[in-house]
């Protein structure tokens, strides 16, 4: 393991993500100016979450230790990765961007918001079923040598520090922004379903990568010059494996109670609309429920 020393003091400057964390600290802010305009008082405690656990941490795993040295050891490099994609943009998540934006737009703005939300691309990505497909897809890419090219290549490694938060952002927004994405309770619990089967799925790739004995990517190597606490080239590899299988099977954990919160609350509003009904519009409602799976039966 690196010296304290090093981890506390490791620096490397990652313009992509310095751009982005700028960016969306920002639009944080403006939004918050925006919204306090219009008379909407935005908790600390959502604010700091951003600020914290989105723009600082993002800083931390991009531009310090797992930055510097990510070039070089698969373990820091798919520490950073994994972080990125499974726990940042859910934890960066409860300052509720999305609906800070809601709050700050006019009228117009926040249809045009709505509009961009109900688009098909993030309709499909705010579904709990394509979620684990991409990470499962992505992280098997780190059983290639596509794993090296990730890591020693100066512009791919630049564009995943910005695309891969980013698309754990988007993935995450029907848990942080429920009221966007609304689902039936009988969606949302196949989707609590199905988040039961990811939890094997998001193993696999952390497994493979701890249990192979060979070195995947093809580099068995360091480069002349390496620190002596490196460990082997195949040690770095299982290391990256325990990693990725640790941060992707724990990170399931929240998302199952923040899942079954969501379900909570559906089937709580789905109760009130049929409270709220009259006896007509209920029998109404009846009937062409069952007209309907009559229609079915004689098909």
């Amino acid at each position: 393991m690196p010296p304290v020393s090093t981890l506390l003091t490791a620096v490397a400057f990652d313009p992509a993500a310095v751009a982005l964390a700028l960016a969306a600290a920002v639009l944080y802010g403006v939004g918050l100016r925006s919204a306090r305009r219009r008379g909407e008082h935005w908790p600390l405690w959502r604010v700091l979450c951003f600020y914290t656990f989105g723009i600082a941490a993002y800083l931390v795993f991009t531009c310090a230790f797992t930055g510097a040295f990510g070039r070089e050891l698969r373990w820091a490099f798919t520490l950073k990765l994994a972080m990125l994609f499974f726990v940042l943009p859910p934890l960066a998540g409860l300052g509720r961007p999305l609906g800070l934006a809601r709050a700050a737009l006019n009228d117009r703005g926040r249809t045009r918001l709505d509009a961009v939300m109900a688009s098909r691309p993030l309709r499909i990505l705010g579904n709990a079923f394509i979620a684990p497909i991409l990470g499962l897809a992505f992280f098997l890419t780190f059983l290639t040598p596509l794993l090296n090219t990730y890591r020693a290549d100066p512009l791919v490694s630049g564009v995943l520090s910005v695309a891969v938060p980013v698309l754990g952002f988007l993935l995450a927004l029907p848990i942080t922004e429920a009221e966007g994405f609304q689902r039936t309770s009988s969606f949302i619990m196949l989707e609590f379903v199905y988040v039961f089967i990811e939890l094997l799925a998001d193993a696999v790739p952390g497994i493979a990568l701890r249990l192979n004995d060979t070195v995947l990517d093809g580099v068995t190597q360091w480069s002349a010059g390496a620190p002596g606490w490196f460990p082997s080239p195949i040690r770095d590899q299982q290391l990256a494996g325990d990693l990725l299988w640790f941060i992707a099977e724990v990170v399931d954990l929240p998302l199952i109670i923040l899942m079954f919160v969501r379900f909570s609350r559906s089937d709580r509003r789905e109760a009130r609309s049929f409270d709220e009904l009259s006896d007509d519009e209920m029998d109404a409602l009846t009937e062409a429920h069952l007209r309907r799976r009559g229609q079915a039966a004689d098909e």
